[in-house]
């Protein structure tokens, strides 16, 4: 399925409805104590960047499943939204527009 952050896709289509897919991931002790200490001297935090990346994916799939549920070919204007959910959790959640294709 065609995902675009962009309106015009070169097709002309219809309108089909808001999609989305949300996951909530937590982080592992492991993952805490290696930020805990990262934290003391700087620099990427690969296993929550592993995490968010993670998340993405999977908010693409079930925004994907939502909108082939509806008979979508694509996604327009997709986007992201993240936030945290207390100290140990990540919400990540990827929106658009389903289309059918004429």
């Amino acid at each position: 399925m065609l995902i675009s952050t962009t309106e015009n896709i070169g097709k002309d289509y219809e309108v089909l409805g808001e999609v989305f897919g949300v996951t909530t991931q937590s982080r592992d002790m492991f993952s805490n104590f290696g930020a805990g200490l990262k934290n003391l001297v700087g620099g990427e935090i690969k296993g929550y960047t592993k995490m968010l990346h993670t998340s993405r994916e999977e908010a693409i799939s079930r925004m994907t499943e939502e909108a082939a549920k509806k008979g979508g070919d694509a996604i327009v204007m997709m986007r992201f939204d993240s936030g945290s959910i207390g100290n140990d959790m990540q919400s990540v959640v990827a929106y658009g527009t389903a289309v059918k294709f004429k």
